[in-house]
């Protein structure tokens, strides 16, 4: 199965954005033929004040962002991630950031909001504060892909807690889908190896599309790292993109998870600790 990540410099302009991602997607469809596609985290909005993050939010199976997904791959028989958009939640005061999975007839067969909201200041002092916008998911998502792939959805700074991954590979993930707009500060440091963790613990591909550039808020501009990346089971970067909008495309094998997991069964090996002493952990 081949896969694209496409990389975006996202803004706080949605008709600008959905051009973008619709000219990328043509673009490397065009060039590298992939049978999936998938978009960042806030492929539709970056940036602008938190009323503007509410106000960009869409009703999903409705909304623009959802229509443009659908109709690429409709149109050209393939999967497409749609990175996240911002959901309108009905009776709340706050969206929800949601990641969705589409099959080559636009059928929706995986939906996800962001278990864990960035709320932190960065080694350069920026505040963030996402649980102001947007409200926290409940729930993983898995679904069937092809060739016996499993996905799994999660979103940017759940890449952080690994207890997630582990959850998803044992419901059956072996392809993990984690798109960000990961800041410059955090990125130079930790977003490759946060990455190459995760699949080096779950024994799963790691496809993460990343937004790159700048977007601009009440006090000036937030910076974003990029580096959208493919990682094998065995923690091996296999693509990567460039700085700048763009993409990377890598052939996905599902004999690497099983070769993976049959010589290295970590997941079978897997304890946890209880007042009463270490127990294997039931699968």
């Amino acid at each position: 199965m081949r896969v694209t990540v496409i990389q975006m410099n996202s803004v706080n302009d949605k008709a600008a954005n959905l051009d973008q991602a619709r000219a990328l997607a043509e673009a490397a469809i065009a060039a590298d033929r992939p049978d999936l596609i998938s978009f960042p985290e806030n492929m539709s909005w970056c940036g602008g004040s938190p009323s503007d993050r509410l106000a960009a939010a869409e009703q999903v199976d409705t909304g623009p962002t959802y229509a443009l997904c659908r109709e690429l791959a409709a149109r050209h028989g393939i999967w497409v991630h749609t990175g996240t958009i911002p959901e309108r939640a009905p009776e709340e005061t706050r969206n929800r950031n949601t990641s969705l999975l589409l099959d080559r007839t636009g059928r929706e067969v995986a939906r996800y909001s962001k278990i864990h909201m960035f709320d932190m200041e960065t080694p350069d002092g920026q505040v963030y504060n996402e649980s102001s916008v947007n409200q926290p998911g409940a729930h993983i998502a898995t679904a069937a892909l092809e060739d016996g792939l499993t996905a799994g959805l999660t979103v940017c700074y759940d890449m952080r807690f690994a207890e997630l991954y582990v959850a998803l590979a044992r419901a059956g993930a072996s392809v993990i889908f984690v798109p960000a707009a990961f800041t410059m500060q955090t990125g130079r440091d930790h977003w490759e190896v946060l990455l190459r963790a995760r699949a080096i613990e779950t024994q799963s591909w790691v496809v993460a599309a990343a937004q790159t550039g700048d977007f601009p808020v009440p006090d000036g501009r937030r910076q974003m790292y990029g580096r959208s990346i493919i990682i094998n089971p065995w923690g091996t970067v296999v693509a990567q993109a460039s700085d700048g909008p763009g993409w990377a495309t890598a052939t996905i094998d599902p004999a690497r998870v099983a070769q993976v997991r049959g010589r290295m069964p970590t997941l079978q090996h897997r304890r946890a600790w209880t007042d009463d002493g270490v127990v294997p952990v039931e699968a």
